[in-house]
């Protein structure tokens, strides 16, 4: 009987430890479940809140970025239209300075063409009685300003279409006008402003002077057909390169409107090696000019009129000789 009741106690020791081992293990079981899912809900929240949070400041940073670009096109526009306005500007600008520039020169030509008329008086040289004779007597000692005291003469004549059409009967009555005041020199020749000789057959060589030949010169010029480029440049290098002669005085008569050069210098320089003056400062060969207004008679006038005004201008400075602008045509 003792030994039976031994053999229950230990079996029901054993069952009570099992017991509290399993209600241990629910016990952990029961805790993990109730506090986990508790832990995890609460981050999620928390996530899912800052996403939304980052999104509405991305779309209100996109709102303000398309803000700015709108702002910013508005502003290009406008700075746009600004620079176009101060192009217009700075273009009415440059054209009122040119206006007043061109105007300038025209009223310095004329100052500078009273200066030297009013200079060029001067007495009979013995060249000019051998010329015109002892007996010889006119109302002043120049004609329209010009020295008269060379014994070759050339003319250089601007045939171009604008010449030929509006001012030709003019610039005949110039050239006799001229011959004229030179009642007997020893040679002439005649020459358009490309250099084209008025009779080819006599090209490159002095015509001696006659009643029949001025009277021809006259009439050959009624019809002078000759290609012309309205620039004088190539007959007075034509001329001078020519007929240049330490030994001779010659002067040289320039008829034109306009000069559709570039380089106003390069001409000057060229007539400056040619044309070389003597110890005292003089040229052998004189050059003289008369311009026609023919361009001035329209409302705008091409920059080509004021070339040809300041092209003669210091040329005939140069070389001693004398630009006289008429005011009309008649």
């Amino acid at each position: 009987m003792k030994k039976r009741r031994a053999i229950e106690e230990i079996g029901i020791s054993f069952l009570d430890v099992i017991c509290c081992g399993f209600g241990a293990i629910i016990l952990l079981l029961m805790i993990t479940k109730i506090v986990a899912p508790s832990v995890l809900e609460a981050t999620t929240i928390d996530l899912e809140g800052q996403v939304a949070s980052k999104r509405d400041a991305v779309f209100e940073i996109r709102g303000q970025v398309e803000t700015l670009t709108r702002q910013l096109s508005d502003k290009e526009r406008d700075f746009d239209k600004e620079l176009l306005q101060l192009a217009k500007l700075q273009q009415q600008t440059s054209d009122v300075l040119s206006k007043f520039e061109a105007t300038q020169d025209v009223a310095d030509e004329q100052l500078i063409e009273e200066a030297e008329m009013a200079r060029a008086k001067q007495s009979l040289t013995d060249e000019m009685e051998r010329l015109l004779g002892m007996n010889f007597k006119r109302s002043s000692q120049t004609i329209g300003g010009i020295t008269v005291d060379s014994e070759h003469i050339i003319f250089v004549i601007d045939n171009s279409g604008s010449m030929y059409n509006y001012a030709w009967s003019a610039v005949i009555r110039k050239l006799q006008e001229t011959l004229n005041i030179y009642p007997n020199v020893k040679g002439i020749q005649v020459l358009n402003d490309n250099g084209a000789y008025l009779f080819p057959r006599y090209a490159r060589t002095w015509m001696s002077d006659s009643p029949a030949l001025r009277k021809s010169i006259i009439n050959k010029l009624r019809n002078w057909d000759a290609f012309s480029n309205s620039s004088p440049v190539e007959g007075i290098e034509e001329a001078v390169t020519t007929f240049y002669d330490p030994d001779k005085k010659i002067s040289i008569y320039v008829f034109g409107d306009d000069f559709q050069g570039t380089s106003i210098e390069r001409v000057v320089d060229t007539i400056d090696q040619i044309n070389v003056a003597d110890a005292e400062g003089t040229r052998r060969v004189r050059i003289h000019a008369v311009g026609f207004p023919v361009l001035f008679q329209g409302r705008r006038h091409p920059p080509s009129v004021y070339r040809f005004s300041a092209l003669m201008r210091e040329l005939t400075y140069r070389n001693n000789g004398t630009f006289v602008g008429l005011p009309y045509i008649k």
